[in-house]
Order: C-alpha cells, then sequence, then structure tokens
C-alpha cells in the first residue's frame, strides 16, 4: 500500500492500469498530431508519387489554360464562367443531405435559380457597354439589346423575387432548419465566392495582362512554395495548413517577385494582352498601348564590370506596377488558401471536391485566384487608369439613354453654346 500511495504522481504500477496509461497517451498524442495538422511534406515518404501526379495534373491544367488564353477575351470568359459553375456544384454539395433532398423534390433547382440570377445581374453590369458596341447594325436587334440593358436591374430582381416566392412557397414542416440552413448558405456562396470571382471578367476586359499577370503569380508562388517546402521545409507556418512551411513560403515569395517583374516585361510588349477589349468581338486588337507599356531606357553605372554584356536596360513602367502585384499574390493571397483550409477543417473534408488529380477540386485551385482578382481590379482602377471622361464614352452614353428628338435638341444647344463662346 505504502508502495501504490507513493507512485501516484508517476506511471501505474498494475500492468492494466498501465494499458489504460499507454492507450490515453497514444490517444492524446493522435488528437495533438491531428491539431497540430500532420506531417510536413520533407518528412511524408509518399511524397514523390503525390509529387509526380500533381506536377501531371499541373501541366495538363497550364496547357490547357494556355490554349484558352491564345483564343482571346470570349474564350477565356466562357472559360470562367464554367469554372465558376463548377466551384458552386461543390460548395452546394459540401452541406447536402441526401435524405432531407429526397423529401424536397426540385429544391436543389432553385440554389441554381439564384446563382443564373446572380450571374445575369453582375455580368450584365460588367458587360452591357460592352454588348451596346457590339450589336449596332440590325435596327431591331439593337432595340431589343437597348432595353435589355436599360431594364436590366428590373429583370434580376424581378428574378431574385421569383426565387425569394419559390423557396418561401417550399418551406415544409419539421424541414425549416434545413432549408434556411441552404438558403443562407447559397446567398453566402454568391457573396464570397461568385463576385469575389467575377472581378475577374472585368479584368479580362481591361486587357487579358491584367488577368493572365496576376493569375500567373498565383500559380507560380502556389508552386514554388510547394517544391520549396518539399525539399526544405522544416519549420510550420500555420495550423490551418499542416504542410505549408516557412521555408516554402519566403522561396515562394522571393520566386513570385522576381517573377512579376519579368512577366510584365514580356506580356507588356503584345498588344493582344495588353490592349482593352471595347466590344464582346474576337478579331485582332491594334491600339495604343500607351506610356504604361512603352519601354524607358536606363544606363547602367560605371562601376559595372566591362565583361558584363548588357550597358543600358529597358524597363516597362508596367514592371513596377507588377511588383505590387507580385507582392500581394506572395503575402496577402495565400491567406485565401488559408481560409479554405480552416473551412474544409470546420466541415471535416479534405478537399472540395476530386476533379483534378492531385490538387482536389476547382474550388481548392481558386481560393487565393478569388482574393487576387479582387485585388488586381482595385488596383488596376486605383492606381493605373486615369479617370477621365472621353468624348466615346459621352456619346455613347447620349446614344443609349436619350431619344432622338432629346438628342438633336442637345446638338442644337452645344451648337449655339459653341458658338457664343466664339463670339
Amino acid at each position: 500500500m505504502h508502495k501504490d500511495s507513493n507512485n501516484t504522481g508517476g506511471a501505474p504500477s498494475t500492468p492494466i492500469a498501465r494499458l489504460r496509461h499507454r492507450k490515453r497517451s497514444s490517444e492524446a498524442l493522435g488528437e495533438a498530431s491531428k491539431e497540430n495538422g500532420g506531417r510536413l511534406l520533407v518528412n511524408d515518404h509518399s511524397k514523390y508519387k503525390s509529387m509526380w501526379i500533381r506536377a501531371q495534373s499541373t501541366i495538363w491544367m497550364i496547357g490547357s489554360f494556355a490554349l484558352v488564353v491564345y483564343m482571346g477575351h470570349l474564350y477565356i470568359t466562357a472559360m470562367v464562367v464554367v469554372i465558376q459553375i463548377y466551384m458552386a456544384k461543390e460548395l452546394f454539395n459540401l452541406l447536402r443531405k441526401a435524405n432531407e433532398e429526397r423529401q424536397l423534390p426540385g429544391f436543389r433547382l432553385l440554389n441554381w435559380h439564384f446563382f443564373f440570377t446572380a450571374m445575369l445581374f453582375v455580368y450584365g453590369r460588367i458587360l452591357n457597354q460592352r454588348l451596346y458596341n457590339t450589336v449596332t447594325s440590325g435596327k431591331s436587334l439593337y432595340q431589343l439589346v437597348i432595353s435589355l440593358i436599360k431594364y436590366h436591374m428590373a429583370i434580376c430582381y424581378s428574378l431574385y423575387i421569383a426565387g425569394f416566392m419559390w423557396f418561401i412557397l417550399t418551406l415544409k414542416k419539421k424541414m425549416y432548419k434545413y432549408q434556411f440552413g441552404q438558403y443562407a448558405w447559397t446567398h453566402m456562396i454568391l457573396i464570397v465566392v461568385f463576385t469575389q470571382s467575377s472581378f475577374t471578367v472585368a479584368n479580362i476586359f481591361e486587357g487579358i495582362v491584367w488577368f493572365l499577370l496576376p493569375a500567373t503569380l498565383i500559380v507560380i508562388n502556389d508552386i514554388f512554395a510547394y517544391i520549396c517546402g518539399f525539399f526544405f521545409g522544416k519549420t510550420p507556418l500555420i495550423k490551418l495548413s499542416p504542410k505549408k512551411t516557412w521555408e516554402g513560403f519566403i522561396g515562394a515569395s522571393i520566386t513570385t517577385m522576381i517573377s512579376a517583374f519579368v512577366l510584365a516585361n514580356i506580356m507588356g510588349r503584345f498588344l493582344w494582352l495588353t490592349c482593352p477589349r471595347k466590344d464582346l468581338s474576337t478579331g485582332w486588337l491594334q491600339c495604343d498601348p500607351g506610356p504604361l507599356f512603352k519601354p524607358e531606357y536606363f544606363t547602367l553605372p560605371g562601376w559595372i564590370p566591362q565583361w558584363f554584356p548588357w550597358k543600358e536596360i529597358s524597363i516597362l513602367p508596367v514592371q513596377w506596377h507588377a511588383l505590387c502585384l507580385g507582392l500581394f499574390a506572395s503575402i496577402i493571397a495565400p491567406f485565401g488558401g488559408f481560409f479554405a483550409s480552416g473551412f474544409k477543417r470546420a466541415f471535416k473534408v479534405k478537399d472540395f471536391g476530386d476533379s483534378i488529380p492531385g490538387h482536389g477540386g476547382i474550388t481548392d485551385r481558386m481560393d487565393c485566384q478569388m482574393v487576387m482578382a479582387v485585388f488586381a481590379y482595385i488596383y488596376h482602377q486605383s492606381f493605373v487608369v486615369h479617370q477621365s471622361v472621353s468624348v466615346d464614352m459621352l456619346m455613347e452614353q447620349i446614344l443609349r439613354s436619350l431619344p432622338y428628338e432629346e438628342q438633336y435638341t442637345l446638338y442644337m444647344r452645344l451648337g449655339e453654346m459653341i458658338q457664343g463662346r466664339l463670339t
């Protein structure tokens, strides 16, 4: 008895007690391991197989992406729409319960009704001016487009109200909690996912470079974070993403900044990438690229060795803007991935889907891209575009909004005002 009483602070003395103690210890260790996020890539013995699968998928995605970019603005927009549909499908299925769905026939269709209503509203706002510029030949078609643009908000609101009434009329006793949960979940997908990713289309029509460069920087950052973490990762970065390391984060940041500066110089020399698209046609683009894409030459200082082949270098002004994009892609955009990781942990899923071998679902690849698309649009509108009203913009607004009689009245009054200033 004396021995047992003295041993209460140490390991259990009886075989059964020791067995229970080891079981509790192993369970606690397992929970701690799960909490800390599992193994790092550098310690993963199956990492080479997973790396090969991931590399094959990456090459396939990059090749397909390059082909779509080469085909032009409308095809890139179509690709973005398809990606958004797949993302919505993955997220709708995340909280779907089969038993409840069987008792609510047609309820899933309501989610897609809200999704396509949001798509009509957002893309209508982004592309209405370009649609107007495209359809100018046939009078009947022209009037139809004018009416659609004029009543666009009313049409979208009517569709939303129809969906709202549809939801209320389908409420079923004992299913209220599930139905309202799905209603809230659908709206969160539309606000957090669809609205953010829709900024991508706005960037495309401002010039493909403002879509291609940010998207490419995210891909580069992701690839080199994986490679640097694969070979050198030792220090965990964040518990939400167990295989992310500080070595991978820092290595990817340096690589992304260098890539941003170099790629901006390469992309900025192609009119196909830099010219904005003012309509919805697919023809070749010709424009004045502006000072942002015209090279500035700098002579290298005298202390550069004589054997160095270049005595001066050319830099496009857009390259300095690219550094800001690269900095955001390196430091801030990865938090979109961390958010997605925390989200998956909350719902106890490994990936949002399995459509891309080695990568998971479409949503798993687009988490950082959504954050980056919003930043690229805001940065472009705030620090790149000159906020000025052009003659073409005013003329298009007049022709679209005023009837013929008021256009003639405006013409006469402008003539009188100009004559008055000349005399």
